[in-house]
């Protein structure tokens, strides 16, 4: 029951972080997506089957980009004012009310007023890959452990995500390897693939919960039989845990940062064995 509990309260989490924002803004009340973060955000939804774009500055002031049609039936072109007045006269000659064109328009802006923006990129495959390597303890929290030793733990992943400014999901394929000890002789090397969404995004550091879906285990265990003669043993086993984390990167440089993560706070369709989760690492990660 308390699982039960814990689940459907991340699963909250995850739906309320990933629903729009809401706006009142000239008397509406609007949901709007973030589709840029920086000096100028750029917000929009489809409403009532229309595109409608608005820009917020830093001091919180939100304007909608229109381009209303006149008298003479000719479209006025307002959002180019607007842009021009929030940039401090950049040229929006090209620029047109679309996504992409005021993304890019926007986006070119706030990299020029900011070396710590981080630009929206538009590569053609669409993804990027960031690796990581840690090393931390773990009690094996899912392992039959009666006096709750702590082992070393260390680890390397892969992480993929989309081509945007700030995203929040991404997936990970994972490689870790817990080691035995004199108190603890269980070890195991674990492969797992995972997902991640960062309830906190911030361009300096995220906070995420993450989900290990599918996970491959190679373990090694030694016992002493009835007879007193030590035996090893070792298993190789595929589940579909449903592990969940939490974890924080926090930016150090330009393309890199500090990790840490708590990899398995618990899981739905393992039964803990009795000790609170210790399984706690550090790490550094890198875009490549």
């Amino acid at each position: 029951m308390k699982k039960l509990i814990i689940t459907l309260c991340l699963c909250l989490v995850f739906h309320f972080n990933y629903s729009q924002e809401i706006y009142a803004i000239n008397g509406e009340t609007l949901e709007l997506k973030t589709e840029l973060n920086g000096s100028l955000d750029l917000l929009w939804n489809i409403i009532d089957g229309n595109y409608r774009y608005f820009i917020k500055k830093s001091d919180g002031s939100i304007t909608e980009l229109k381009n209303t049609k006149g008298s003479d039936n000719k479209y006025q072109e307002e959002y180019k004012t607007v842009l021009q007045e929030a940039t401090g006269g950049l040229s929006t000659d090209k620029v047109k009310l679309t996504l992409y064109s005021l993304r890019n328009f926007i986006d070119a802006y706030n990299t020029s007023k900011d070396s710590n923006y981080t630009s929206f990129s538009t590569t053609e495959s669409g993804v990027q890959f960031r690796l990581g390597f840690s090393a931390g303890i773990t009690n094996n929290p899912f392992v039959g452990n009666t006096d709750n030793n702590k082992n070393l733990l260390i680890g390397a992943e892969l992480e993929i995500y989309e081509t945007t400014n700030l995203p929040r999901h991404s997936g990970f394929f994972q490689l870790r390897h817990a080691f035995q000890s004199d108190d603890f002789p269980y070890s195991t090397t674990e492969l797992s693939l995972g997902y991640r969404y960062r309830i906190i995004n911030k361009a300096k550091f995220s906070i995420y919960g993450q989900l290990k879906m599918a996970t491959l285990n190679f373990s090694s265990v030694t016992f002493e039989s009835e007879s007193n003669t030590e035996i090893d043993q070792s298993d190789t086993s595929f589940d579909i845990p449903l592990i969940f984390g939490i974890g924080s990167d926090i930016k150090i440089g330009d393309h890199s940062f500090l990790t840490i993560i708590y990899g398995e706070l618990f899981a739905v369709l393992l039964d803990n064995q009795g000790n609170f989760s210790t399984d706690i690492a550090i790490g550094y990660k890198f875009n490549l």
